[in-house]
């Protein structure tokens, strides 16, 4: 089969497209013909990252794993011996290693069934950015309803699903992007939306109950200032400095006052929340948006894309027909 691979540190150039063994599952594994995978941040940066980043992946000089790509949606080919939820034929999505590849192996509990109302490619668009949006309001931020919850970096993939996800929770939600997506943030439910090339919402004077930093670029202090009284700001991305700041920084300025600071960490991917995605894209109230589509052999121009042109939403790669 073939799948996209890494052997060395670098730019997107580095990804190939090569022959592999195809898979076999073992007790509690399902095997996945892919039809679909989308790109995230945690696909390019282990390539393209400082040393910290290659030191926690396992690989200093050159990567231990060099397989590409988290979210899957595609068919059930065979499952293992332990496997009772599933059979070959099903239509599944969820998350497992090596997506970027025409047949990869997913735990059991990593997957459910696709929503018949969602195509493949929009499946496949969901699963890691809706999980680290939904822990990120839900989890970190104690999201309820009727608050004033702000989304920074809106229009990005973990925005868009912030946005929806925040709307369900019953919130009103303030969209903050750059000025050609302001139509596209109003048209998945943004309450209000702020143009970052025009208004600095940390100095106009409003001030919001959840604050969740997507795409975050403001000092910590900054974000402070447009919480509530009792207000919670969140990390839940954007650069390696924005994080760490808020990781060590956030937990010190919690300390004074009321407010509330830090950063939601890493997303995990439990069953009980794939299947709170699942019903959210069934109801309707979960509508991924893509960018832009690419075959399996330009997954290194997906990559590419996402990191240089701030995709709208998320970038898929289509695998199978």
């Amino acid at each position: 089969m073939k799948a996209i691979v890494y052997e060395k540190y670098g730019p997107p150039d580095v990804l190939q497209l090569k022959e592999v063994e195809k898979p076999v599952p073992k007790e509690n594994q399902v095997l996945v013909k892919v039809h679909a995978a989308s790109a995230n941040a945690l696909d390019w940066r282990p390539f393209t990252s400082p040393i910290i980043v290659r030191l926690v992946r396992g690989g200093l000089l050159k990567p231990k794993d060099t397989s590409l790509g988290a979210d899957i949606a595609g068919t059930v080919e065979a499952v293992g011996s332990d496997v009772t939820e599933f059979q070959p034929g099903d239509e599944v999505f969820g998350v497992c290693g090596g997506s970027f590849a025409e047949y990869a192996l997913a735990r059991e509990t990593k997957l459910a069934r696709k929503p018949a109302n969602v195509s493949f490619q929009a499946a496949a668009a969901v699963p890691v950015a809706a999980f680290t949006a939904l822990q990120g309001l839900r989890d970190k931020g104690q999201i309820q309803a009727g608050q004033k919850v702000l989304i920074q970096g809106a229009s990005g993939g973990v925005g868009t699903f912030a946005v929806q996800i925040a709307k369900s929770f019953g919130a009103e939600v303030t969209a903050v992007c750059s000025t050609r997506n302001l139509d596209m943030v109003r048209s998945i439910g943004a309450d209000h939306v702020i143009d970052y090339t025009q208004q600095d919402f940390t100095r106009n004077g409003q001030q919001y109950d959840l604050i969740l930093a997507v795409n975050g670029y403001h000092p910590i202090l900054d974000y402070r200032r447009a919480l509530s009284s009792r207000g919670v700001y969140v990390v839940a991305g954007g650069s390696l400095a924005q994080i760490f700041e808020g990781m060590l920084l956030g937990p010190l300025v919690s300390r004074v006052g009321t407010k509330k600071m830090g950063s939601m960490g890493i997303a995990t991917t439990p069953k009980t929340d794939l299947l709170v995605i699942k019903e959210l894209l069934e109801a309707g109230k979960l509508v991924p948006v893509i960018d832009k589509s690419y075959p399996l052999s330009e997954a290194a121009e997906a990559i590419r894309y996402l990191i240089e042109e701030h995709a709208r939403g998320k970038v898929v790669i289509t695998v199978q027909s």
